[in-house]
């Protein structure tokens, strides 16, 4: 059974830093890519970074330059760096599994607050 599990997130002020980490398991194919994405009150779930498993990464226009994802492989974590945060990225944070078939696996999110 594939299962993920965000952690990391908390209070911080604008320019804070914050590193999510996302703990997978059961993955049964080497060939999935890792998403994290975030909603913030009344909005809908956006993307914001993701890493396939040859190490190709993306990121969203709003957090380019600020967020950085990254794995290790050895742990099974996604891991991602967030710097100058701010007040707009306030939400759940939530990261996600997609194998190559097309399915999906979420885990439970984590939250960030950002004060301003």
């Amino acid at each position: 059974e594939v299962q993920l599990q965000a952690s990391g997130g908390g209070l911080v002020q604008t320019g804070g830093s914050l590193r999510l980490s996302c703990a997978y398991s059961g993955f049964t194919d080497d060939n999935f890519a890792i998403g994290w994405f975030r909603q913030a009150p009344g909005k809908d779930r956006e993307g914001v970074s993701c890493i396939s498993s040859d190490g190709d990464t993306s990121s969203s226009d709003s957090v380019k330059g600020r967020f950085t994802i990254s794995t290790d492989n050895a742990k099974n974590t996604v891991y991602l760096q967030m710097n100058n945060l701010l007040p707009e990225d306030t939400g759940i944070y939530y990261c996600k599994g997609k194998l190559f078939t097309g399915r999906e696996y979420w885990g439970r999110g984590t939250q960030v607050t950002v004060s301003s």
